[in-house]
């Protein structure tokens, strides 16, 4: 079981943020880093990371100041930007233990593409 209340520096996107994890970066600026994911659900799956230590979605809108989270926010814009998406695009973001949050670091994955299998099952 993950700790979403406490930070932890040794979780997987604190690595890749110091580089001592490759990734393949797609983007970056100064509030977000974002990189393709090694186990793709849609033909365009890119994780999407603040530059800064937030466990989750709640502890990222607790603690950020209002210029990091429109910043962060905004960067989501150009990632979709950058990555040339004209048909749309699906933006998830798990919170905790039963909202299916594996890494404790806010996290969003944006997909895009035809989505042959259900990433939620009904």
């Amino acid at each position: 079981m993950i700790d979403i209340k406490n930070y932890n520096n040794n979780n997987v996107f604190a690595k890749i943020l110091r580089k001592e994890i490759p990734s393949k970066k797609v983007y970056e600026d100064e509030y977000a880093f974002a990189f393709e994911d090694i186990s793709p659900q849609a033909p365009v799956h890119i994780l999407i990371i603040p530059k800064k230590p937030f466990c989750s979605f709640d502890d990222f809108l607790e603690k950020a100041d209002d210029t990091f989270i429109l910043g962060f926010i905004k960067s989501i814009k150009l990632i979709n930007k950058c990555l040339n998406i004209k048909n749309g695009y699906r933006l998830i973001t798990n919170v905790g233990l039963h909202g299916g949050q594996e890494v404790p670091h806010l996290h969003f994955h944006l997909l895009s593409g035809d989505f042959s299998k259900k990433l939620v099952s009904s």
